[in-house]
C-alpha cells in the first residue's frame, strides 16, 4: 500500500512530531472524509507499506524525523511545493529563501530524484502576468537544477469557493503560450516537467502528464514491480497511482488563498487547535457513537520479479 502524507493537509510541516509517534506506534487513526463517523485504524508496519509520499511546502519539521524512517526501512519520497509567490497568497510560510534552503538540504540528505518539485498553482491577476511567471520559472529552475530531477506544473482550478481578486480565470492562449515556455526552460535545466491534471493536452509542447503518486518511482524505491492500481478517487485527468490518505481537510495553517482542503482559514485553525501530537487521531477523539475498523491493507510488491535480479 502507498501511504498519502497528505493530499488533504500539510503533515510535514504541521505535524511531523505526530506522524513519527504513528510511524512508532506502527498503526494509525483516520477518519472517513465522507462519513466522519466511520473511523479506520491502519495499521504502519513497513512491511505492509511499500511508499510514503510527503506533499509539503516546508519539510523543515520533518528533516529531523527522516532518521527514524529509515532504520525502520520505509521507502518515501516528497512532492515539495515552493512557488515564487508571497504572503498575500501564501501568508502561513517562512520566506521562500529559509524554504529553499531546506529544499535543498532535504535533496542532499535523500537525494534529488526523491524531492520533486511543484511549481503549483500557476495563478495569473494583474501583477502576477506571464511575464512575471517566465522571469520566476526561470529563476527557480536555475536555483533548483541540481536538487531534484523533476518539476510539476498545474493551473489554478476556480474552484467555487476561490473568489478573490488575486485570482483570475487564465485563458487558452495564456496555458498555450506559458506552457511552451515552460517546458523549454525545465528541458535546458535538465528537469522532466509534467502537468497536473490539465484538461489541455500539453503534450505536443513538452509537457507530460503527471502520476504525483508515480507506480514507475515506487519501483524504483522498491527495486521490483508493484501491483498498484490507478486511483480512480480523484480528479478527471489524475494519473496518480491508489494510495491511502491519512490526512484530514481543514486543519492546514499555512492559509493559502487557493487552497481546495480548507473551507475557510478559521476552520483551520479551530481544527488545528485541535491537534493532540499524542493522539492517534490527526485532531480530535473519537466520540460515543463512533466505529473504529481495522483496515485490511497489503503490500503491494513483487519481491520475487526484483528488478536487480
Amino acid at each position: 500500500m502507498i501511504l498519502s502524507a497528505s493530499r488533504r493537509t500539510d503533515i510535514p510541516c504541521h505535524f511531523a512530531p505526530w506522524f513519527a509517534g504513528r510511524i512508532r506506534a506502527g498503526t494509525v487513526l483516520t477518519r472517513n472524509p465522507m462519513n466522519p463517523a466511520q473511523l479506520f485504524r491502519i495499521p504502519l508496519s513497513p512491511d505492509l507499506i511499500d511508499c510514503i509520499v510527503f506533499w509539503t511546502k516546508d519539510a523543515q519539521n520533518m528533516l529531523p524525523h527522516l532518521p527514524l524512517l529509515d532504520r525502520l526501512g520505509y521507502r518515501y519520497y516528497f512532492q515539495f511545493t515552493l512557488t515564487p509567490y508571497g504572503r498575500d497568497l501564501e501568508p502561513g510560510l517562512r520566506s521562500k529563501q529559509e524554504i529553499l534552503d531546506t529544499f535543498r538540504t532535504l535533496s542532499a540528505e535523500i537525494g534529488p530524484s526523491r524531492v520533486l518539485w511543484r511549481y503549483d498553482p500557476i495563478i495569473l491577476n494583474e501583477t502576477l502576468d506571464t511575464g512575471w511567471h517566465r522571469e520566476q520559472f526561470a529563476r527557480m529552475c536555475d536555483s533548483l537544477a541540481r536538487w531534484t530531477r523533476r518539476v510539476t506544473v498545474s493551473f489554478v482550478d476556480l474552484y467555487p469557493k476561490l473568489h478573490s481578486s488575486l485570482i483570475r480565470p487564465i485563458s487558452s492562449s495564456e496555458i498555450t503560450e506559458l506552457s511552451g515556455f515552460l517546458a523549454e526552460t525545465a528541458k535546458a535545466c535538465g528537469l522532466d516537467i509534467r502537468a497536473c491534471c490539465e484538461a489541455a493536452d500539453l503534450r505536443p509542447l513538452g509537457i507530460r502528464p503527471a502520476a504525483c503518486i508515480d507506480r514507475e518511482l515506487v519501483e524504483s524505491l522498491c527495486g521490483c514491480p508493484v501491483d498498484l492500481p490507478k486511483d480512480t478517487n480523484q480528479r478527471s485527468g489524475c494519473g496518480c497511482a491508489a494510495s491511502m490518505d491519512i490526512g484530514a481537510y481543514d486543519t492546514c495553517p499555512n492559509g493559502c488563498v487557493y487552497c481546495y482542503a480548507n473551507r475557510s482559514a478559521a476552520a483551520a485553525c479551530r481544527r488545528y487547535a485541535q491537534h493532540d501530537p499524542a493522539s492517534e487521531l490527526l485532531f480530535g477523539s473519537v466520540q460515543p457513537g463512533e466505529t473504529v475498523r481495522l483496515r485490511q491493507i497489503r503490500s503491494c510488491r513483487k519481491e520475487q520479479l526484483s528488478f536487480f535480479d
